[in-house]
């Protein structure tokens, strides 16, 4: 995506935000974008609640590596929301298990979670637009994303949502033809 000039202070911002990171001026008649197409449109109007977001699977912060692998494994999910006292406080994925822990997986069984997760990892809310959150995932390399509905755990998305959602858009467009 590329990004605008706020014209009241020029910092950079990316477009489609409403209003400026650093002055909190409003943006939005700078950043009008006319989609090119039918898809690009869905994206920019559609909200991350159509994704039915996935009930995430979630432990403790002191849940051992070893408990969290095989809930993995046993679930067949690729990432595990660590909640201390109902808040989010970070997120195990398939790629902290390869990074962090790889073969020291044996040694390591005992030791907590907490360790070895992203801390405060970057989260979506139910209404943020779908096209933010592909952003969001592109950007910060994410594969799963935790959403939350007012503050709280509410879900979580992968790519392969986001992918889904592509597909059924494409081929919706494809029928009308």
């Amino acid at each position: 995506m590329s990004s605008i000039l706020c014209p009241y202070c020029e910092a950079e911002n990316m477009e489609g935000t409403d209003e400026c990171q650093a002055c909190g001026e409003a943006l939005t008649e700078l950043s009008r974008h006319i989609p090119a197409s039918s898809v690009e449109a869905d994206l920019l109007r559609d909200r991350i609640e159509r994704l039915w977001p996935k009930s995430p699977a979630s432990v403790s912060p002191d849940t051992t590596v070893g408990e969290v692998l095989k809930l993995m494994v046993d679930k067949e999910i690729g990432c595990v929301m660590v909640v201390d006292r109902g808040r989010l406080v970070g997120i195990f994925s398939e790629r902290d298990a390869l990074m962090k822990i790889n073969t020291d997986a044996p040694r390591l069984k005992d030791k907590p979670i907490s360790q070895y997760m992203t801390a405060d990892p970057v989260t979506l809310e139910t209404n943020d637009k779908i096209a933010y959150g592909l952003h969001k995932m592109h950007v910060g390399g994410y594969r799963h994303i935790p959403i939350l509905f007012e503050g709280k755990l509410a879900g979580v998305i992968s790519i392969r949502d986001i992918l889904r959602y592509l597909a059924e858009r494409i081929a919706a467009t494809s029928s009308r033809r």
